[in-house]
């Protein structure tokens, strides 16, 4: 089975102490607390501007609206004035007027008639029984009238009432333009340009501050963040070199990358884009909810509940989804693991003709994750339908109860605008809510990754350590005393190494695997503290020296070797100045590396990095040609020879051979070939010295060395 790697939180991944991690989180951004709290307020108030926009976008349409309608006041005025006549007061003195003209009897009688009638109705129906009675008789009751210094006749009265009883049937308000002039320049539809104006500049005014609210608000988050993960980076960086050997051993390199990549990007892009989503989201949210039951308790009420009825149903496929958002994700794991595995074992399963199996089991693995992939798509595909549904729904319901209310005169036609935008402001939060939570959860999973590593245990502080050690006063004597060392206290490797060692000699330590021989070596380097007994270097303890110290005493050459992406000189000139190309180019020749580099385009300044496009055998030529610049008075080689060939073995071996004269050598090496020369070879087994002498010696021992060496050369039958 594909093993996971070692990796940041991606998608889902929950926090184990979210309030914990965000409180931790908060507490780092004290640096930039006032800005932050800029950020937020801003947000806040970008928020309330939205808010406020509505409801002056509300009395925007009712001017408008208003001033593309005739003028119903005025036309009330007129119709009052004419009304008047109407009165039992007004008629009864216009009667002996009226007997005395020379009028049909049935003009008359008719009269009579209407009067009755208008006795039991109302005055609508009134003005309507009035213009019902012959011309002859109105022109006796009418009278001209000025209204706002305009004279209006008769005549124009009559025709008036006509038209009005002509709209009130047929409902065509284009009549209105058949009004006579004296009524028409009272009643016709006028904008209040100035109101619109005024209105206009001020919905403007707020719609330009918020989105001025809103960059700034960007603005500062931007620069928290970035700042905050610059911070967390340096902060890791200046933590990996204060960690102590045994972190790196017990944890994967992947993991560590990935807390310094991943984990630290996630939490600035998730800060950065997050919490003042938050505070704007909620501000909408809630205030959307206050401005909708302050404006209309109705409209509020319906459009709530036609946004949360589709908002139920999206609650319902999450639930229904998320299983196979999960199984996708595994599957893909699967896949790509099975991938990767087959690939890296390519070889082997074209040897053993493996095909057939391997492709059956290829599809099988992608058709889970086909199935996986189609559910988790077909319902995730189903929210942004359903989204827009739910805010057209909501505008279906805010409009046909806008309209009602409308009607019965409860609201007026700019309302129904402003819920239309107060729907959105309502169901848009919401999302955004629930996605900045989830990147908040996230946020929190990678905060509890970084502050985990930035809280592991350092390395001993040194600075109270005053001994030093000067190479030019140095005569490299070494002496192992009584030497206990476990990685774990309960577990004891190395239970009494003792060993001396004389300026200048040639050490060779060997064993098999498991023995403790690169254990020594990084207790010599004080990688890791000695559980009890010391270590003298020319008679001063490891103890009272610090490892910077005690590093610049030490050229390592190790078995794992190590380019950057840079020039074959950059690489080898690595953290040593003052150095020439002949200096570089006479190392390159000693170990019999010069040859490779010509071959390359631009010599010395040729481009490596550390992948394969330079042999494993190049590379540990590269490495020790490092190490051979390095004027220390100590030379560690541990298995340094182990990836080049057995000619070039020579050529490194003779190069060795100069490099360690006048210094004191540590050789590790199970190819016990190579150190047949050295001045004394210590023969460990299960964290102790079990033997000690030369290659002639410890052959004529016949002992643990001596199997060991002739275990070389045995051919297995």
């Amino acid at each position: 089975m594909p093993r996971p790697m070692g990796r940041g939180p991606q998608g889902n991944e929950q926090s184990k102490d979210f309030f914990g991690s965000i409180k931790r989180l908060l507490k780092n951004l004290k640096p930039w607390k006032y800005l932050l709290l800029v950020a937020i307020i801003l947000a806040a108030l970008s928020a309330v501007l939205t808010l406020i926009s509505p409801d002056r976008l509300s009395s925007l349409t009712d001017a408008i609206t208003e001033g593309i309608t005739p003028n119903s006041e005025k036309l009330n005025i007129i119709t009052e004035a004419v009304s008047d006549y109407l009165k039992p007061e007004k008629i009864k003195s216009k009667m002996a007027e009226i007997s005395s003209l020379s009028i049909p009897e049935e003009e008359k009688i008719k009269f009579i008639s209407l009067l009755e009638e208008m006795q039991n109705v109302s005055q609508e129906e009134q003005l309507t029984l009035f213009f019902q009675i012959p011309d002859s008789i109105i022109y006796v009751l009418l009278e001209d009238i000025t209204i706002e210094e305009t004279l209006i006749s008769v005549e124009d009265q009559i025709k008036m009432f006509h038209l009005m009883s002509e709209m009130n049937s047929s409902k065509d308000l284009q009549k209105m333009d058949e009004l006579p002039t004296s009524i028409y320049n009272l009643v016709k539809p006028s904008i209040n340009m100035e109101k619109v104006k005024n209105i206009a500049i001020l919905i403007g005014t707020l719609y330009l501050l918020s989105a001025l609210f809103s960059y700034i608000e960007s603005f500062s988050m931007t620069t928290i963040s970035n700042h905050f993960a610059k911070s967390l980076r340096t902060r890791i960086s200046s933590k990996i070199n204060k960690l102590p050997l045994k972190y790196f051993d017990s944890h994967e390199t992947g993991d560590v990358l990935s807390r310094v990549t991943n984990d630290v990007d996630t939490i600035a892009q998730n800060l950065n884009n997050s919490l003042a989503t938050l505070v704007t989201s909620l501000t909408l949210f809630i205030g959307s909810i206050i401005m909708m039951f302050t404006t209309n308790v109705i409209m509020a009420i319906t459009a709530m509940l036609s946004s949360l009825l589709g908002f139920s149903i999206i609650i319902v496929i999450l639930g229904k989804s998320q299983k196979y958002f999960t199984r996708r994700q595994e599957e893909l794991g699967n896949i790509n693991g099975y991938i990767e595995e087959i690939y890296s074992g390519h070889n082997v399963v074209k040897t053993y003709n493996g095909d057939k199996e391997a492709l059956e089991r290829f599809h099988k693995l992608n058709h889970n994750l086909y199935e996986a992939n189609r559910k988790s798509q077909f319902l995730s595909g189903l929210m942004m339908p359903i989204m827009s549904f739910v805010g057209n729904f909501g505008y279906v319901a805010v409009c046909i109860v806008g309209a009602l209310l409308v009607s019965n005169d409860v609201i007026s036609f700019g309302v129904i605008v402003a819920f239309i935008i107060y729907v959105r402001l309502f169901t848009n939060p919401l999302t955004q809510i629930a996605q900045a939570m989830t990147a908040l959860q996230s946020t929190a999973a990678a905060g509890e990754r970084v502050f985990e590593f930035l809280d592991e245990e350092e390395l001993a502080d040194e600075t109270h350590l005053n001994n030093h050690l000067v190479k030019a006063r140095f005569k490299g004597e070494i002496e192992f005393k009584h030497v206990r060392f476990g990685y774990n206290p309960e577990k004891t490797i190395i239970h009494d190494f003792s060993a001396k060692v004389k300026p200048g000699e040639k050490i060779a330590i060997v064993g098999p695997t498991g023995a403790g021989k690169t254990t020594m070596v990084n207790l010599l380097m004080k990688f890791y503290e000695i559980n009890g007994g010391d270590i003298l270097i020319d008679g001063v303890s490891i103890k009272e020296l610090t490892r910077e110290n005690i590093h610049d005493l030490f050229c390592m050459v190790l078995q794992d070797t190590w380019l950057f992406d840079g020039t074959i000189n950059e690489n080898i000139r690595f953290n040593k100045e003052g150095l020439s190309d002949e200096n570089v180019w006479e190392v390159c020749k000693t170990v019999g590396v010069s040859h490779f580099i010509k071959t390359l385009p631009g010599g010395l300044n040729a481009t490596v990095s550390d992948n394969d496009t330079v042999s494993s055998g190049q590379k540990q030529l590269f490495t020790i040609a490092r190490g051979m610049l390095e004027e220390a008075p100590f030379l560690i080689l541990d298995e340094a020879t182990s990836n080049v060939d057995t000619r070039t073995e020579e050529l490194v071996q003779k190069a060795m051979d100069k490099l360690t004269v006048g210094r004191t050598s540590f050789i590790i090496a199970h190819r016990l070939s190579t150190i047949k020369n050295a001045d004394l070879i210590l023969v460990m087994n299960e964290g102790n010295i079990i033997e000690q002498g030369t290659h002639e010696e410890l052959i004529k021992q016949k002992g643990f060395y001596e199997k060991l060496y002739n275990s070389q050369f045995e051919t297995i039958s």
